[in-house]
C-alpha cells in the first residue's frame, strides 16, 4: 500500500519467506491471520520485511535517475526544497552524485535512518554529529545532513498507531481490542531521543496516534530539562491527533527551546481521507490535523505531503488545510468538520515559510526578500482571490530555483516586466 505501512503478499511470496501459521509476528509489526491462525497474506509494519528483503533491489543508476526526474517533477509544481526522511548511506551519495552533475534542482534535507537499540544509537551518533549540524550552513544550502528520522508507532490507515483507545472501524464500528502498538520499545526510543538530543542532533519522530504524541512530547521534554540545548527544531511527522496535554507541551516546548515543532500531511484528509475517517471515527477525525487549534495557541508547523503516501504537489495540500474534504466521501463530505480549517494565508505560510524554518534555511529561502536565494514560484491565479476549490487546481507557470528559471510552462508569458 502506499502509504507503505502495510502491504499483501500471495502465498507463493508467503512459502518463499517461510510464513505458516506457525511464524511469530515480529516486534513492531503483525502477520494478519485467519481465523484458524494461517496468514492471510497481509504484513503490517515490520513483519512487511520478512518478504520484502526477498525484493530484487534498485541500482543505483535507478536511483539516480529517479531523483533527477523528481526534481524535475517537484519544478513542475513550483516546489524548490524537500525534507527527504529515513535516509541511507547510499542515498546521500546518490544525492552527492546528482549535486555534483548539476542536476538537482531542489533543495533536499535529509534526515538519517536510525537503528533500533541504543549501544547502536550511540554510535550512529558519533558517526555522523560532525557533519550533521544544520544549524550552521553547509555552502550553497542544497544538500543538508539534517539530522535523524525516528518512529513512535505505525499507521492510521493499517490501525497500528498507537492509541488510548480503541481503533474504530467503519467510523461508527469499533476494532474490538486494537489500540495499535508502539513500533519500537518506548524505553529504547526515550534512550535514542536523549543520545541525538545530547549530540546536538536535530531529530523527527513519526507520530500518528495520541498516546504515541504524547511519548514523543514527554521525551522531548525530559531530554530538554535533562540538557536544555535550544534551538534543535525537533520535529512530530503527522501529530495526527494530539491531546490537549501534548498542544500544551508542544507550545510550551516551542517558547522555551525552539522545539516539538508538528510536521504533518493535510493531504491525509483528502487522498486516503476516507480510510482515515472510517478509523479514527466520528469523534476523533474531527481533531485530525487541528491546524486552527495549533494557531491559537501560537504553534507553528510544517506542513508536507509525505509523499509517496499522497501526491506530492503543495497545492493539494493548500486545499486540504482549507478545505479538509476526503477524496471519495464515503462518510459524507466534511467528516473532518470546518473547525479547524485555516485560511490560504496560514497554509501558505506551513508550506512556505514554516517549512523553510524546519529545514533551517528561513533566513534564505522560504519569503521573497532581498538577500535570499530568490527561490520562487509564479503561478495561474492569484491564490488570496480565487474560490477555496480552485487551490487544487492552480498551475505553475514558471520556478525560479537559486536565481535561474529552472521550469517555464508553454503558458507562461514570454517575459515579465523586468525579467532579464
Amino acid at each position: 500500500h502506499t502509504m507503505g505501512h502495510y502491504g499483501v503478499a500471495n502465498s507463493v511470496a508467503l512459502e518463499m519467506a517461510g510464513i505458516t501459521a506457525d511464524t511469530p509476528d515480529p516486534p513492531g509489526g503483525t502477520i494478519d491471520r485467519f481465523p484458524d491462525g494461517r496468514p492471510s497474506g497481509v504484513l503490517k509494519e515490520r513483519a512487511q520485511s520478512l518478504v520484502r528483503r526477498l525484493l530484487p533491489q534498485t541500482s543505483p543508476e535507478q536511483i539516480r535517475d529517479g531523483m533527477r526526474a523528481l526534481a524535475d517533477a517537484f519544478n513542475r509544481e513550483g516546489m524548490t526544497g524537500v525534507k527527504d526522511p529515513g535516509i541511507s548511506p547510499a542515498l546521500w551519495e546518490a544525492y552527492r552524485d546528482v549535486l555534483e552533475d548539476g542536476d538537482l534542482s531542489v533543495r533536499v534535507f535529509a534526515l538519517w535512518s536510525t537503528p533500533n537499540t541504543v549501544e547502536a544509537t550511540r554510535v550512529h551518533a558519533d558517526s555522523i554529529a560532525a557533519f550533521t549540524r544544520p544549524y550552521e550552513s553547509p555552502g550553497d544550502d542544497r544538500l543538508i545532513s539534517g539530522g535523524v528520522k525516528l518512529y513512535v508507532d505505525g499507521s492510521g490507515g493499517a490501525r497500528t498507531a498507537w492509541m488510548y483507545d480503541e481503533w474504530s472501524d467503519g467510523y461508527t464500528g469499533t476494532d474490538a481490542g486494537n489500540r495499535g502498538y508502539p513500533a519500537i520499545d518506548p524505553g529504547v526510543l526515550r534512550e535514542q531521543v536523549r543520545i541525538y538530543h545530547d549530540a546536538g542532533i536535530h531529530m523527527s519522530i513519526h507520530s500518528i496516534g495520541d498516546r504515541g504524541i504524547d511519548w514523543v512530547v514527554e521525551s522531548y521534554r525530559m531530554a530538554m530539562d535533562a540538557t536544555p540545548i535550544s534551538g534543535l527544531r525537533h520535529g512530530i511527522i503527522h501529530a495526527n491527533i494530539p491531546t490537549d496535554r501534548a498542544l500544551d507541551v508542544i507550545a510550551e516546548l516551542q517558547r522555551e527551546y525552539d522545539a516539538a515543532y508538528p510536521e504533518p500531511s493535510a493531504t491525509f484528509m483528502w487522498w486516503i481521507g476516507d480510510t482515515y475517517a472510517g478509523n479514527f471515527g466520528r469523534d476523533r477525525a474531527l481533531r485530525l490535523n487541528p491546524f486552527r487549534t495549533f494557531l491559537d495557541r501560537g504553534i507553528q508547523w510544517a506542513n508536507s505531503s509525505d509523499y509517496g503516501v499522497t501526491p506530492f504537489p503543495a497545492r493539494y495540500g493548500l486545499w486540504a488545510s482549507v478545505a479538509r474534504r476526503p477524496l471519495l466521501g464515503v462518510y459524507g463530505d466534511q467528516p473532518y468538520g470546518a473547525d479547524e480549517r485555516v485560511g490560504i494565508a496560514t497554509a501558505l505560510k506551513s508550506h512556505t515559510i514554516w517549512g523553510a524554518y524546519q529545514m533551517f534555511l528561513e533566513d534564505e529561502v522560504g519569503s521573497i526578500e532581498v538577500g535570499k536565494y530568490a527561490d520562487i514560484a509564479v503561478w495561474d491565479r492569484d491564490m488570496y482571490t480565487v474560490p477555496a476549490d480552485s487551490l487544487a487546481n492552480l498551475t505553475a507557470l514558471m520556478t525560479v530555483f537559486n536565481g535561474e528559471v529552472v521550469y517555464r510552462s508553454a503558458e507562461a508569458p514570454e517575459s515579465w516586466p523586468g525579467e532579464n
